[in-house]
């Protein structure tokens, strides 16, 4: 069964841990926190003193996504905070030594690609991560439409995972809703990013379970 990992990029940051609580009551797999430093992408969200309160609001695993430039000055202070899952972007290190250290921090480790960037970047790096994240849109802002050639990139980093034996999660973030959702499961994503989808949604165990239904 696919995960739903819903974004709270979307979420009233007024009443952040209030959304958390009510997204594991909804039935949410994981939270997924999107970290934004206004330079590698142009908005600013929030750091790790927020994932760390955000830890205590909730069971669910935080699944943090760094769209930050130099993010090994960033994994320390996230993995003290709590977070399960840190994913950095292929385009914002220089080999897999970041990778390491998450690892070594006790967090399981994610390496993301923006649309433009091709997904064979990921392929020397896939026995070093945990998690590979696709964009399907451009990071920065919710409620983008989907890029429909993800499917394909997504086809192709599980092909080569299983020719060099690595287990791995493939997750996807953008655009997902209950048409897209299926497309991308079909193509090999085990969790998937909504957010959108889900709190603008006016119930959101309804939200959630609906994409179950069409990812199947």
């Amino acid at each position: 069964m696919i995960k739903i990992a819903p974004s709270i990029l979307t979420a009233d940051f007024a009443a952040l841990g209030s959304a958390v609580e009510a997204l594991e009551r909804a039935g949410a797999d994981l939270i997924h926190l999107d970290v934004m430093d206004g330079r590698f992408v142009p908005p600013i969200t929030f750091g790790a003193q927020m994932a760390a309160a955000l830890k205590a609001r909730t069971a669910l695993p935080l699944d943090a996504h760094l769209m930050v430039e130099g993010p090994e000055r960033q994994i320390e202070s996230f993995a003290e905070a709590g977070v399960d899952i840190i994913t950095v972007h292929a385009e914002a290190i220089n080999g897999p030594k970041v990778l390491r250290r998450i690892r070594e921090l006790g967090v399981r480790a994610g390496l993301s690609v923006n649309p433009e960037t091709p997904v064979e970047t990921l392929f020397p790096l896939l026995g070093e991560m945990d998690m590979a994240l696709i964009m399907s849109v451009r990071p920065g802002y919710g409620g983008q439409k989907y890029l429909p050639q993800s499917a394909e990139r997504i086809a192709r980093l599980k092909a080569e995972a299983a020719r060099q034996g690595v287990e791995l999660e493939i997750e996807v973030d953008g655009g997902i809703n209950r048409e897209t959702v299926a497309e991308v499961a079909r193509a090999g994503a085990t969790v998937v990013v909504a957010g959108s989808a889900i709190l603008n949604a006016t119930d959101w165990a309804q939200a959630i379970m609906g994409l179950r239904e069409a990812a199947r």
